[in-house]
């Protein structure tokens, strides 16, 4: 007989106690480590970081160098001034009714470039002639009663009172018409301030005053203008430059000089050392040099910024008009693994450039290949600096 077998269905799994084993600790021998280490990576990267950016260097720019710049010894910046300028106005008042020019016209001297309202002064002008014409009508008839008067008195038919009566009237009447005469000058000139005359041959830089507007001497009124049109004589544009007090002595009368416009770089111009001011600037320890140029064109207006490199003997007419090269300090260039190279700034990293080079010119050579002008260079690069370096400027 078998057995009967044990009823297994009413069972169960009790998982009411699963998953409550106690966790596991991490030691604290092991957290405090972990958490140094985590602090000091970041400060060792930005120590590595600081350390790496503090290379001091000095630079220079890569610039185009003429033959006649090479030659040059001293350097200084001015501005191109017309030595003969006027600011064109009326001595008398008025208000303008014409305006002949504008920016840029051409005038002679003694051309009419404005006109005030002369209503006036041609009124005055023909009451002075009309009575000018009363006192030579005068004249006439003073003179022949003078005349008769002595012939009476040659036949004793005029007393002397007579006579002395007729010559005081002949002379008065005289000194009528000179007195006439000076008021019709004086209206002539009265007139002629109504008329504003280019007082030299030369171009009108700027116009002052429109028509309709009143013009007075001195701009009493502040509704009034004081000047018609400002104008200059372009052939006597020259540079005014600031020449440092310390190296005046480098600079002489007659000096050649290179002259170059900052709106024309590529274009020189050769000049003169017209006159050195006899005075200085204390503000800025500067003494005012007056470059003239040798040759002027359109291109050369006043008020431009230019440059001058006072050459230390004449240059050939070759080397004048030689072009312009690419050149950088000869300290700029160094050697690496046989290699001429430069370094060039971006961002403040260092750059390892291979660069050609041509003949020197003076304390700078010619690149003739590997870089672009204006780009900054280290100068005189230090014997340890290498490509990718982060670099400051002294």
């Amino acid at each position: 007989m078998i057995a009967d077998k044990p009823d297994i269905t009413s069972l169960r799994i009790d998982r009411s106690d699963a998953g409550t084993a106690p966790p596991r600790r991490v030691p604290w021998k092991y957290i405090i480590p972990l958490a140094v280490l985590a602090l000091l990576i970041p400060g060792f990267f930005a120590l590595r970081g600081a350390l790496s950016a503090a290379v001091d260097v000095e630079t220079a720019i890569a610039t185009l160098t003429s033959p006649s710049q090479a030659n040059s010894v001293l350097a200084a910046n001015g501005y191109v001034v017309a030595q003969r300028k006027a600011a064109v106005a009326s001595k008398g008042t008025g208000r303008l009714v014409y305006l002949g020019v504008e920016e840029g016209d051409k005038v002679r001297k003694g051309e009419i470039i404005a006109r005030l309202d002369d209503q006036d002064m041609v009124a005055a002008l023909a009451k002075a002639r009309a009575d000018l014409g009363i006192a030579r009508a005068d004249s006439f008839g003073t003179r022949n009663t003078l005349e008769r008067t002595r012939k009476l008195f040659a036949s004793n038919l005029a007393s002397q009172a007579d006579l002395d009566a007729a010559e005081s009237q002949y002379l008065k009447v005289r000194a009528n018409i000179v007195s006439a005469r000076a008021a019709v000058e004086q209206a002539d000139v009265a007139m002629e301030y109504t008329r504003i005359r280019a007082p030299f041959d030369g171009t009108v830089l700027t116009k002052d005053a429109d028509v309709g507007e009143i013009v007075a001497p001195f701009a009493s009124s502040a509704n009034s203008r004081g000047a018609v049109v400002s104008m200059a004589d372009m052939g006597s544009l020259q540079v005014e430059a600031d020449v440092s007090e310390s190296n005046i002595t480098r600079v002489s009368v007659g000096q050649p000089c290179e002259i170059t416009l900052d709106a024309y770089p590529d274009v020189r111009y050769r000049g003169t050392v017209h006159k050195i001011v006899p005075t200085a600037d204390r503000a800025k320890a500067t003494v005012m040099t007056k470059v003239a140029f040798s040759r002027l064109d359109e291109r050369v207006l006043p008020d431009m910024s230019a440059k001058v490199a006072f050459l230390g003997g004449e240059l050939s007419d070759s080397a004048a008009s030689a072009p312009a090269k690419l050149t950088v300090p000869s300290t700029a260039i160094t050697g690496r693994d046989g290699k001429q190279v430069v370094f060039t700034i971006r961002e403040g990293i260092a750059t390892e450039t291979a660069v050609s080079t041509g003949e020197r010119l003076g304390t700078q050579t010619v690149v003739t290949g590997g870089l672009a002008q204006g780009e900054t260079v280290v100068n005189r690069p230090p014997a340890t600096l290498s490509g990718g370096a982060k670099v400051k400027t002294k």
